[in-house]
Protein backbone atom coordinates (compact mmCIF):
# COMPACT_ATOMS: atom_id res chain seq x y z
CA UNK A 1 0.00 0.00 0.00
CA UNK A 2 1.17 3.58 -0.82
CA UNK A 3 2.00 5.59 1.77
CA UNK A 4 0.31 8.98 1.65
CA UNK A 5 2.82 10.85 2.85
CA UNK A 6 6.42 9.53 1.41
CA UNK A 7 4.73 8.73 -1.86
CA UNK A 8 6.88 11.66 -3.32
CA UNK A 9 9.35 10.09 -5.89
CA UNK A 10 9.65 11.91 -8.91
CA UNK A 11 8.05 15.22 -7.32
CA UNK A 12 10.09 18.38 -7.37
CA UNK A 13 10.50 21.01 -4.77
CA UNK A 14 12.44 23.93 -4.14
CA UNK A 15 13.67 25.02 -0.80
CA UNK A 16 15.07 28.70 0.12
CA UNK A 17 17.60 29.30 2.21
CA UNK A 18 18.47 25.40 2.53
CA UNK A 19 22.02 26.04 3.44
CA UNK A 20 21.41 25.31 7.15
CA UNK A 21 19.12 24.92 9.54
CA UNK A 22 15.17 24.31 9.52
CA UNK A 23 15.63 24.88 5.55
CA UNK A 24 18.80 22.20 5.82
CA UNK A 25 16.83 19.91 7.81
CA UNK A 26 13.73 19.97 4.88
CA UNK A 27 16.17 19.89 2.52
CA UNK A 28 17.50 16.56 3.13
CA UNK A 29 14.05 15.05 4.42
CA UNK A 30 12.61 15.69 0.97
CA UNK A 31 15.04 14.22 -0.86
CA UNK A 32 14.97 10.66 1.32
CA UNK A 33 11.60 10.94 0.64
CA UNK A 34 12.45 11.28 -3.44
CA UNK A 35 11.82 14.66 -4.25
CA UNK A 36 14.00 16.13 -7.04
CA UNK A 37 15.54 19.23 -5.30
CA UNK A 38 16.45 23.11 -6.41
CA UNK A 39 17.97 25.15 -3.34
CA UNK A 40 18.29 28.47 -2.84
CA UNK A 41 20.74 29.95 -0.63
CA UNK A 42 23.27 32.91 -0.22
CA UNK A 43 25.53 30.91 1.68
CA UNK A 44 28.66 29.04 -0.35
CA UNK A 45 27.37 26.34 1.36
CA UNK A 46 24.81 25.86 -0.99
CA UNK A 47 26.81 24.00 -3.11
CA UNK A 48 28.32 21.65 -1.01
CA UNK A 49 24.33 20.54 0.24
CA UNK A 50 23.30 20.46 -3.46
CA UNK A 51 25.81 17.93 -4.72
CA UNK A 52 25.18 15.59 -1.34
CA UNK A 53 21.69 15.74 -1.93
CA UNK A 54 21.80 15.13 -5.61
CA UNK A 55 19.61 18.38 -5.91
CA UNK A 56 20.28 21.59 -8.23
CA UNK A 57 21.63 25.39 -6.60
CA UNK A 58 21.16 28.56 -7.03
CA UNK A 59 23.46 31.41 -4.89
CA UNK A 60 21.24 34.45 -4.30
CA UNK A 61 18.88 35.90 -1.06
CA UNK A 62 14.91 35.43 -0.68
CA UNK A 63 14.68 39.33 -0.77
CA UNK A 64 16.28 39.48 -4.68
CA UNK A 65 13.14 39.37 -7.18
CA UNK A 66 15.63 37.86 -9.68
CA UNK A 67 17.22 34.92 -7.25
CA UNK A 68 13.31 33.86 -6.83
CA UNK A 69 12.78 33.63 -10.63
CA UNK A 70 16.38 32.12 -11.19
CA UNK A 71 15.70 29.16 -8.86
CA UNK A 72 11.86 28.41 -9.95
CA UNK A 73 13.52 29.11 -13.71
CA UNK A 74 16.22 26.47 -12.98
CA UNK A 75 14.02 23.93 -11.19
CA UNK A 76 11.65 23.77 -13.93
CA UNK A 77 14.18 23.49 -16.99
CA UNK A 78 16.70 20.96 -15.13
CA UNK A 79 13.10 18.70 -13.77
CA UNK A 80 9.92 19.84 -16.24
CA UNK A 81 7.73 20.71 -13.21
CA UNK A 82 7.59 22.25 -10.06
CA UNK A 83 4.85 20.19 -7.26
CA UNK A 84 5.97 22.00 -4.25
CA UNK A 85 7.86 24.91 -2.88
CA UNK A 86 9.29 25.78 0.73
CA UNK A 87 10.04 29.61 1.75
CA UNK A 88 12.23 29.55 4.03
CA UNK A 89 14.04 32.55 5.16
CA UNK A 90 15.79 34.33 7.89
CA UNK A 91 15.34 36.59 10.97
CA UNK A 92 14.16 39.90 10.35
CA UNK A 93 15.56 43.19 12.14
CA UNK A 94 15.34 43.29 16.06
CA UNK A 95 14.84 46.26 18.15
CA UNK A 96 12.49 48.32 20.85
CA UNK A 97 9.18 49.06 18.77
CA UNK A 98 9.96 52.49 18.28
CA UNK A 99 13.33 52.37 17.86
CA UNK A 100 13.23 50.40 14.47
CA UNK A 101 13.61 52.79 11.32
CA UNK A 102 11.70 52.45 8.39
CA UNK A 103 15.19 50.71 6.54
CA UNK A 104 14.35 48.33 8.44
CA UNK A 105 11.50 47.68 8.58
CA UNK A 106 11.33 47.67 4.71
CA UNK A 107 14.17 45.00 5.04
CA UNK A 108 11.52 42.99 7.06
CA UNK A 109 9.12 43.25 4.34
CA UNK A 110 11.27 41.90 1.85
CA UNK A 111 12.61 38.86 3.95
CA UNK A 112 9.15 37.60 5.80
CA UNK A 113 6.67 38.64 3.01
CA UNK A 114 7.78 40.13 0.02
CA UNK A 115 9.38 36.99 -0.91
CA UNK A 116 6.31 34.84 -0.05
CA UNK A 117 4.60 37.29 -2.72
CA UNK A 118 7.19 36.96 -5.30
CA UNK A 119 8.03 33.58 -5.33
CA UNK A 120 3.86 33.09 -5.73
CA UNK A 121 3.94 34.92 -8.93
CA UNK A 122 6.52 33.26 -10.78
CA UNK A 123 5.83 29.63 -9.30
CA UNK A 124 1.77 29.68 -9.39
CA UNK A 125 1.03 29.81 -13.15
CA UNK A 126 3.37 26.68 -13.70
CA UNK A 127 1.91 24.91 -11.39
CA UNK A 128 -1.71 26.02 -12.64
CA UNK A 129 -0.23 24.83 -16.23
CA UNK A 130 0.51 21.25 -15.19
CA UNK A 131 -2.48 20.64 -14.09
CA UNK A 132 -1.73 18.76 -11.31
CA UNK A 133 -1.67 21.12 -8.43
CA UNK A 134 0.96 21.86 -5.80
CA UNK A 135 1.31 22.86 -2.30
CA UNK A 136 3.57 25.25 -0.60
CA UNK A 137 4.66 25.77 2.72
CA UNK A 138 5.67 28.94 4.50
CA UNK A 139 8.08 29.09 7.54
CA UNK A 140 6.43 31.55 9.82
CA UNK A 141 6.76 32.02 13.67
CA UNK A 142 4.67 31.38 16.86
CA UNK A 143 5.29 35.46 17.27
CA UNK A 144 2.56 35.55 14.17
CA UNK A 145 -0.52 34.90 17.29
CA UNK A 146 1.35 35.90 20.17
CA UNK A 147 3.04 38.87 19.25
CA UNK A 148 6.10 39.13 21.55
CA UNK A 149 8.40 42.74 22.11
CA UNK A 150 11.69 41.01 21.53
CA UNK A 151 10.54 39.69 17.24
CA UNK A 152 8.18 43.31 16.77
CA UNK A 153 9.44 43.17 12.84
CA UNK A 154 8.68 39.61 12.47
CA UNK A 155 5.37 39.08 14.53
CA UNK A 156 3.84 42.24 12.62
CA UNK A 157 4.71 41.14 8.90
CA UNK A 158 4.45 37.53 9.52
CA UNK A 159 0.97 38.26 10.92
CA UNK A 160 0.38 39.68 7.30
CA UNK A 161 1.74 36.61 5.70
CA UNK A 162 -0.98 34.82 7.39
CA UNK A 163 -3.34 36.94 5.81
CA UNK A 164 -1.94 36.16 2.44
CA UNK A 165 -2.02 32.70 2.93
CA UNK A 166 -6.01 32.58 3.51
CA UNK A 167 -5.95 34.43 0.19
CA UNK A 168 -3.91 32.79 -1.94
CA UNK A 169 -5.23 29.63 -0.58
CA UNK A 170 -9.07 30.54 -1.44
CA UNK A 171 -8.03 31.89 -4.67
CA UNK A 172 -6.22 28.76 -5.70
CA UNK A 173 -7.76 26.29 -4.34
CA UNK A 174 -9.80 25.26 -8.10
CA UNK A 175 -6.78 24.88 -9.45
CA UNK A 176 -5.48 21.97 -5.93
CA UNK A 177 -2.95 24.51 -5.52
CA UNK A 178 -2.24 24.49 -1.15
CA UNK A 179 -0.49 26.94 0.89
CA UNK A 180 0.08 26.92 4.76
CA UNK A 181 2.11 28.23 6.90
CA UNK A 182 4.45 26.53 9.99
CA UNK A 183 5.08 27.96 12.81
CA UNK A 184 7.66 27.19 14.62
CA UNK A 185 8.69 27.71 18.26
CA UNK A 186 12.37 28.02 19.76
CA UNK A 187 14.02 25.56 17.70
CA UNK A 188 17.42 24.39 18.47
CA UNK A 189 19.29 25.93 15.62
CA UNK A 190 19.62 28.93 17.78
CA UNK A 191 20.40 28.89 21.96
CA UNK A 192 17.59 28.78 23.97
CA UNK A 193 17.99 29.64 27.80
CA UNK A 194 16.79 28.41 30.59
CA UNK A 195 14.07 30.92 31.31
CA UNK A 196 12.89 29.97 28.32
CA UNK A 197 12.74 26.55 28.45
CA UNK A 198 10.86 27.22 31.63
CA UNK A 199 8.15 28.55 29.34
CA UNK A 200 7.67 26.15 26.92
CA UNK A 201 4.95 22.72 28.27
CA UNK A 202 7.19 20.34 26.24
CA UNK A 203 10.71 21.89 28.50
CA UNK A 204 12.90 21.96 25.81
CA UNK A 205 13.26 23.78 22.22
CA UNK A 206 12.40 21.97 19.17
CA UNK A 207 14.58 20.09 16.76
CA UNK A 208 15.11 21.63 13.13
CA UNK A 209 14.08 17.54 12.30
CA UNK A 210 10.84 18.10 13.93
CA UNK A 211 9.65 21.53 11.73
CA UNK A 212 11.14 19.77 8.79
CA UNK A 213 8.49 16.81 9.37
CA UNK A 214 5.50 18.84 9.89
CA UNK A 215 6.53 20.55 6.19
CA UNK A 216 7.27 16.98 4.74
CA UNK A 217 3.65 16.34 5.94
CA UNK A 218 2.25 19.54 4.81
CA UNK A 219 3.77 19.09 1.01
CA UNK A 220 2.41 15.34 1.22
CA UNK A 221 -0.85 13.89 -0.15
CA UNK A 222 -1.57 13.25 2.98
CA UNK A 223 -2.52 16.90 3.67
CA UNK A 224 -4.30 17.12 0.22
CA UNK A 225 -7.04 18.79 2.62
CA UNK A 226 -5.60 21.24 4.38
CA UNK A 227 -5.28 24.31 3.02
CA UNK A 228 -4.54 28.37 4.07
CA UNK A 229 -3.49 27.37 7.89
CA UNK A 230 -1.71 28.07 10.23
CA UNK A 231 0.22 25.16 11.90
CA UNK A 232 2.46 25.37 15.35
CA UNK A 233 5.34 23.78 15.85
CA UNK A 234 6.12 25.24 19.21
CA UNK A 235 6.15 22.81 22.42
CA UNK A 236 2.75 24.53 23.47
CA UNK A 237 4.39 27.73 24.04
CA UNK A 238 1.44 29.37 22.50
CA UNK A 239 -1.44 30.03 24.88
CA UNK A 240 -4.41 30.79 22.56
CA UNK A 241 -6.71 28.41 21.47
Amino acid sequence: MTDPVSDAAGRVAIVTASSQGMGLATARALAEDGYRLALLARSDAIDVVADDLDAVAVRGSVTDPKALAQVVAVAHDRFGRIDAVVNNTGHPPKGDLLTIDDEAWHAGLDLVLLNVVRMARVVTPIMVAQGSGGAIVNVSTFAAFEPQAAFPVSATLRAGLATFTKLYADRYAPDRIRMNNVLPGFIDSYAVDEATRAQIPLGRPGTVEEVAATIRFLLSPGAGYITGQNIRVDGGLTRSV
